[in-house]
């Protein structure tokens, strides 16, 4: 049970009801990560400002990618269950890719820099090499996409760690980061 109230849509301040009706939109569902985030307006303004940003860059499938290999680089079990459970039914990524995504790797040469990447940040807490950024930037990426994966990575530790303070009920099939990938 989540050590902090999932609160209903009904139940979360006025100001977060819009956001969360634009996220039931798209969805068709209000995860409980919304639902917990929507307690505090200010950090799902933020969140969802950062979501829609970080949306329009790199591709889909290797957001995904990332969002994986943060994951399980903190053990978050529910950000886990959630990339698996979209990277399978949204992204159309195989389950091959995605335990490759959890061990910080791609079969796609391009996302493979840009997840190893990804995970190292997380892993390292930006404390990368110059052959880390080499490594990226040989692969193709820029310094605004360079920017841009460091954004996703923090992006993800947030509800990461969001998700394990609070032991969010996991509302997707349940992904273990204890279960190798």
């Amino acid at each position: 049970m989540s050590r902090l109230a999932i609160p209903a849509r009904d139940d979360v301040p006025d100001a977060s009801k819009p956001i969360l009706d634009v996220v039931h939109q798209q969805l068709g569902v209000v995860p409980n990560l919304f639902r917990l985030i929507a307690e505090s307006p200010a950090a799902l303004e933020g969140f969802a400002a950062n979501t829609s940003a970080l949306g329009r860059t790199l591709d889909v499938r290797t957001r995904e990618a990332i969002a994986l290999a943060v994951a399980q680089v903190n053990g978050c079990d529910y950000c886990l269950s959630a990339h698996t459970y979209l990277g399978l039914n949204l992204t159309k990524l195989s389950p091959e890719e995605i335990a490759l995504n959890r061990k910080g790797a791609s079969c796609d040469p391009k996302a493979d820099a840009a997840v190893r990447f990804a995970a190292k940040v997380a892993r390292e807490r930006g404390h990368v090499s110059d052959g880390d950024i080499t490594a990226v930037r040989d692969a193709g990426f820029g310094a605004g996409q360079i920017v841009e994966i460091v954004a996703l990575v923090a992006l993800n530790v947030f509800t990461n760690f969001l998700n394990e303070v609070a032991k969010t009920d996991i509302d997707f099939p349940v992904v273990s980061a204890a279960e190798a990938a």
